[in-house]
């Protein structure tokens, strides 16, 4: 899968969300990179050999004030090297890149690490 299909298969899954989580999505930017960078592996206490396949980056919607200021978007980033080596199979691949993009949009809604698990994510 070449970056472009990749990045088709990221809004397919982002798509196929129910309306009413989509109309909530604002100011969230949706990015794919190569791979994290090493300030990032460090900030999620992983080795640097350990996969990181999605990063939400942002103040969750439950941690915010309608007296707070504006704010930057929101990023979610998809990494497409960990993706790729750890799922070469196609259907995999998409299977697990729609599972990441709900991931760290449950993460934008304020979910732990716990509850995305307790939904299947």
């Amino acid at each position: 899968m070449d970056d472009a299909e990749f990045e088709r298969e990221a809004a397919a899954a982002l798509n196929r969300l129910p309306k009413k989580f989509l109309k909530l999505l604002h100011n969230v930017e949706i990015v794919v990179e190569k791979k994290p960078t090493k300030r990032q592996l460090r900030e999620m206490r992983l080795d640097p050999d350990e996969a990181l396949y999605g990063l939400y980056e942002g103040t969750p919607l439950s941690e915010r004030s309608v007296f707070a200021p504006p704010v930057l978007p929101d990023r979610i980033t998809l990494y497409s090297e960990p993706l790729h080596r750890d799922f070469p199979d196609p259907d995999e691949l998409r299977r697990q890149i729609h599972y990441t993009v709900v991931h760290e949009i449950a993460h934008f809604f304020g979910m732990d690490e716990d509850e995305i698990e307790d939904l299947g994510y």
